[in-house]
């Protein structure tokens, strides 16, 4: 804690021959994957730059990128951890460093600078995480306000058969899907000048409204691996029969919860059945995790949600290193979170309204499941040793930002009443 933090730097220039460089590396995995994509309404985009906007829902996203905007320079916002070990080169391939959920008052600057000075375009992935279940991660409020100040056209890349690939659940094995993208203008200059915030934030919603478990099954993409349902637990915590969490289990083509024994079998194209001629509670995995998310928020509204965990504690002060500092607990209530550890020699706190949602992942950098928490001056990567809590805390976290922002809504409403 007492290492000096780096200073803020502007974002430079993409560097051409990296770019190229990073362009011919992805080639082999696209074509893998028989990768192709469509343009829709572009000639309103003009030459640029643009604020490319995203989805994100695989590794696979960023070298989709590299291959549909080669050619066109581009600066590219990313959690400051991937910059860790390779600051210069990161910076130089035109990467934004930012925290993920964590309030970043240089960001618009310094997206406002690759655009004005750079003359670069803007790479962000609104949703900042990669989808759990196949569905759009909560977007930040106030999407249309920052549109509007930075006056540049909106673009979107939406993917689609990258989920299906390679969710981030399926322990990163991959499957054999044709991937491809579509990249569409939602808006020219003109017409952000001469919309309202509103519709700039309903249009952006829209885009993002996607079911990639839905389109799978549409679209009759069959994904035929024996290892389809590995890992699933990790989306699907909770039993709808016996209610029970924690005790579920994806293995191969099944999915069991193991406190009551339902079984069900995921097909090809994705949907659960229940077998033994149990009734299925659900078929849509959306559905089962929406659900959950229905069951975490009843659970907060009536006290009764908790995490306590032990975990190991990593921290980020630095492009230098994640320092592994020792072990602690987490713990998750309804006044938010507080990590403890390092024999006392660490205690933070985070309230339920320091961000709409957190920062959680899988078997990040192959290292394990994080939930991670903290400021721009550090941030606290914990490895739970609960097995699959991950995708509950999320769901928690921005539920309790949710009540807690709608009670501070009422009250000020009350107050301006009276």
């Amino acid at each position: 804690m007492n290492l000096p933090r780096p200073p803020h730097k502007k974002p430079c220039k993409q560097s051409r021959l990296l770019a190229w460089a990073g362009n011919l590396a992805t080639r082999g995995e696209l074509k893998k994957v028989g990768f192709s994509y469509s343009e829709v309404d572009m000639d309103k985009a003009g030459s640029g730059p643009w604020l490319i906007l995203m989805n994100h829902s695989s590794f696979i996203d960023l070298e989709i990128a590299f291959e549909m905007l080669k050619g066109r320079p581009f600066n590219i916002v990313c959690t400051s951890d991937g910059l860790v070990g390779k600051e210069f080169l990161m910076r130089k391939i035109g990467c934004i460093p930012t925290s993920k959920f964590v309030t970043d008052i240089t960001l618009v600057s310094d997206m406002d600078h690759a655009l004005k000075h750079n003359n670069s375009s803007v790479l962000l992935y609104p949703e900042a995480s990669y989808s759990f279940d196949g569905t759009a991660t909560r977007l930040p409020r106030r999407m249309g306000v920052l549109f509007k100040r930075l006056k540049v056209p909106i673009v979107m890349i939406t993917t689609y058969g990258a989920f299906a690939r390679d969710p981030l659940y399926n322990n990163l094995q991959k499957r054999d899907v044709k991937v491809t993208a579509q990249i569409k203008c939602l808006f020219s200059a003109e017409e952000l000048a001469s919309t309202k915030i509103k519709d700039i934030n309903q249009a952006l919603d829209d885009a993002f409204s996607f079911d990639y478990f839905k389109w799978q099954e549409e679209n009759k993409v069959e994904v035929t691996e024996d290892f389809r349902a590995d890992g699933l637990h990790r989306i699907l915590f909770k039993c709808p029969h016996c209610l029970k969490e924690g005790n579920t289990e994806g293995k191969g083509t099944s999915f069991v919860c193991h406190d009551c024994g339902a079984t069900y079998e995921m097909d090809t194209l994705g949907r659960l059945h229940a077998q033994n001629g149990l009734e299925s509670k659900f078929t849509h995995i959306p559905d089962w995790y929406a659900w959950e998310r229905e069951q975490v928020r009843k659970d907060l509204q009536d006290g009764t949600y908790s995490l306590d965990t032990e975990c190991d504690i990593g921290i980020i002060v630095d492009f230098t290193a994640l320092y592994m500092v020792g072990s602690g607990r987490l713990r998750h209530s309804d006044k938010g979170f507080v990590l403890d550890g390092c024999d006392g020699q660490l205690h933070y706190e985070q309230g339920p309204l320091a961000c709409y949602s957190v920062y959680s992942d899988y078997y990040w950098y192959e290292i394990g499941d994080i939930v991670c928490i903290g400021t721009n001056d550090c941030l606290y990567y914990c490895f739970p040793k609960k097995k699959d809590i991950v995708a509950k805390t999320r769901i928690a976290g921005e539920e309790l930002y949710k009540i807690m922002k709608e009670k501070a809504d009422d009250k000020k409403k009350e107050q301006a009443e009276t």
